[in-house]
């Protein structure tokens, strides 16, 4: 007797990203994190441009190429083959650097280890004394970009809450993160703590409780 592999409830990798998308106003300069964080540049909304920068300096990156076609020298700052839009321009790390440091681009999209109640993001060390630490730019990002958002995992892979009421590892940045894309909700950050925005198919807002180690406020209705 063949046993049914039981079915995950909600959203996808790829549907997190395109959510995100769908919420980055038209004509902004938007960095992407490593990981679930890129998949956002293979989702453009119609009618919309975003220009997208990378820290190692390119500003009007595009899409991952197709299988076959990656240059090696043109890479985004997860080292991962990317394509260049028309119109692309290259400039020195420093340069990149001083973009993000004068509040020049309007959006980040990150990942997360944790994320608090009251935005502050935790997502370069568990703090452990072995942990490898992997900064990177992100607390040059979450300082001096106008809008900072996270797509992560709702949980670790052992079932761990990301979402929680205080960041137990050390910090990225207090108070940096405006909404949260996860494969069970999008939620926002507001004064009064995390607010359901909207529900994966089939997830409950009970269920989203039950692995959120925070208080969590329903959908606000009009």
């Amino acid at each position: 007797m063949m046993i049914k592999p039981k079915e995950h409830k909600g959203w996808s990798r790829d549907r997190m990203a395109e959510l995100a998308a769908q919420d980055i106003p038209d004509g902004s300069y938007v960095n992407l994190g490593i990981g679930i964080p890129e998949l956002v540049a293979k989702y453009v909304p119609e009618g919309r441009e975003f220009i997208y920068h990378t820290e190692n300096g390119l500003l009007g990156m595009g899409p991952a190429p197709e299988a076959g076609n990656e240059d090696p020298e043109l890479i985004n700052a997860g080292k991962k083959a990317v394509t260049a839009m028309p119109g692309a321009s290259y400039f020195h790390h420093g340069d990149s650097f001083t973009m993000i440091r004068g509040g020049h681009i309007d959006v980040c999209v990150l990942g997360a280890m944790q994320i608090s109640e009251t935005g502050n993001l935790a997502n370069w060390s568990t703090g452990v004394p072995d942990a490898i630490p992997a900064v990177g730019g992100a607390m040059d990002l979450v300082a001096g970009v106008k809008t900072i958002f996270v797509i992560s995992q709702h949980t670790t892979k052992t079932g761990v809450a990301k979402l929680v009421k205080d960041c137990s590892y050390p910090l990225t940045g207090k108070n940096v993160v405006t909404r949260v894309y996860t494969d069970l909700a999008v939620i926002d950050i507001t004064h009064e703590g995390f607010r359901v925005r909207q529900l994966a198919p089939g997830v409950s807002f009970e269920d989203v409780c039950e692995k959120t180690d925070a208080p969590l406020l329903p959908i606000k209705k009009d």
